[in-house]
């Protein structure tokens, strides 16, 4: 069997370790030059940044593809954890410091909020119930139309697990804190969604990080990706950089080969599409050819938000920055709405984080601060200077104490219009369609094609969502279709 996949993120990837390690012959295309898609590597001037993701959760999904590929992924891949790992700053001087040490949680929240601390130990067991109902029904399967969510098991463990609830209003049922219920909302952007409407389902992601635990790689959190491409060369994936698919070619609806910008042709019995489908569709298939995914529809979807960021590397350390700190805007609900139309929030919530507090190797010459600010997926609305809105999260950090400005030594920054042409994104969204409504947060594109045998999708913007190991999972749980071993769950 011959499999061409386009795309070499880590869902490509994944798929091409477990299909290789089954004999399958597997050959790779991606346009740039490094593979791991948003887990890019940017190391220049002595400093090194995770472009993402930064905050790494369940370990064991990128452990497993190594074991697959041979290697041991205890030398491979050196994660380490941080006990407390995210401090949550708002403008009044509060702080909050998101922890799996549960004596240390009990004691600010007895502070800051009486209602949570009565109600952790509640809060805690039902995100828990929402995870592993989801690892159970959810995350290990493949869609392939229609009639899968019609399994008797799926809609029953749907009815369970909130899908009728908004993240904040599930939040609001056990805090009564602001800043509290501000910082758990956060987690919505996990998925690039509004946490005024996507649904509760995706507070799970509180489990991964208040009980399972938030890692890092030492070396850098890119070694997962380096690491994932030495398991694709152990078991013989042909892996082609800087090599654009422009085409896939079909016949009789059977999609049979690839064909390159060089004009290239590989021919296979399997084609994955790795990436945005949102984009990827329309530049790979012939209107013709893609009825159930026509411009129409694809242009439907409510895109994800997308990113403005800044790689700050600093002639020094500034003690008072964290791992992972947030500093938070006054309103956060404003602050979505005016995403939600289009616009560069003028009060934003930004997101630091600063990898070199807990491995000193990446970045021994000062901070690699690495600053994140939520933007608007690309429209054709005014008002946006790059430069302009730099210098203003700039002075948001001077007016907060964080002089980073005054410390540069190197600097990059990276807005949707980059993120779009870099990683092939709609209109520079991260994780394709967004969760902001059930029909996009439960029922996402297909992982097989609707109009023509042999082809397949994973990534982000198809099941079972976005964040790195929904990714990995999605190029397991299509590599699986294709073996035959999980063609039907119950």
């Amino acid at each position: 069997m011959k499999v061409a996949i386009v795309g070499g993120g880590l869902g490509g990837l994944s798929a091409a370790v477990s299909l290789a390690k089954h004999g399958v012959d597997v050959r790779l295309f991606e346009k740039n030059q490094h593979f791991g898609g948003k887990m890019m590597s940017v190391n220049e001037g002595g400093y090194h940044f995770d472009f993402g993701p930064n905050t790494i959760t369940m370990p064991e999904v990128f452990q497993d593809v190594l074991k697959q590929g041979g290697l041991n992924p205890e030398e491979k891949l050196p994660f380490a954890k941080l006990v407390n790992h995210t401090r949550n700053e708002f403008k009044d001087g509060t702080v909050f410091d998101f922890s799996t040490d549960r004596s240390y949680m009990k004691k600010q929240l007895a502070a800051l909020d009486p209602k949570g601390a009565r109600e952790y130990e509640n809060f805690l067991l039902e995100i828990e119930r929402l995870y592993r109902l989801s690892k159970k029904h959810f995350l290990h399967r493949t869609f392939s139309g229609w009639k899968d969510y019609l399994s008797p098991s799926l809609a029953k463990s749907m009815t369970k697990v909130r899908p009728l609830e908004s993240m904040d209003h599930f939040f609001k049922r056990y805090f009564s804190n602001p800043h509290i219920i501000q910082a758990l909302n956060r987690y919505s952007t996990y998925i690039g969604s509004n946490p005024y409407q996507a649904p509760a389902t995706f507070s799970m992601i509180a489990h991964l990080e208040w009980n399972d635990g938030v890692y890092f790689v030492r070396g850098g959190n890119t070694k997962i990706a380096d690491s994932f491409v030495k398991a694709c060369e152990n078991v013989g994936v042909r892996l082609y950089s800087g090599t654009k698919v422009t085409r896939i070619l079909h016949e009789n609806k059977r999609a049979y080969g690839v064909e390159t910008s060089d004009g290239d042709r590989f021919e296979a019995d399997h084609i994955i599409v790795n990436g945005d489908l949102l984009q990827a569709v329309p530049e790979l298939i012939d209107k013709n050819a893609r009825r159930s995914l026509t411009d129409q529809k694809l242009h439907s979807f409510d895109p994800s938000i997308s990113a403005f960021v800044i790689m700050a590397g600093l002639d020094k350390k500034i003690d008072r920055l964290k791992h992972h700190h947030l500093f938070f805007s006054e309103d956060y609900k404003q602050e979505f709405n005016i995403l939600k139309n289009g616009y560069y929030a003028e009060d934003p919530t930004i997101y630091i984080c600063t990898s070199a507090k807990s491995d000193y190797s990446v970045s021994p010459h000062g901070d690699n601060c690495f600053i994140l600010v939520n933007a608007p997926a690309l429209t054709d609305k005014a008002g946006y200077d790059k430069e302009a809105y730099k210098s203003h999260i700039y002075d948001r950090l001077q007016s907060s104490g964080i002089p980073i400005k005054d410390h540069l030594r190197y600097e990059k920054v990276f807005d949707p219009t980059a993120i779009k042409d870099t990683f092939g994104a709609h209109r520079g969204s991260l994780y394709g369609p967004s969760s902001n409504n059930k029909a996009q947060a439960f029922m996402r594109p297909f992982n097989k094609s609707q109009d023509m045998d042999g082809l397949w999708f994973c990534g982000g913007s198809t099941h079972p969502g976005g964040g790195s190991p929904m990714v990995v999972l999605s190029g397991q749980n299509v590599a699986n279709q294709i073996l035959g071993k999980l063609v039907h769950i119950e």
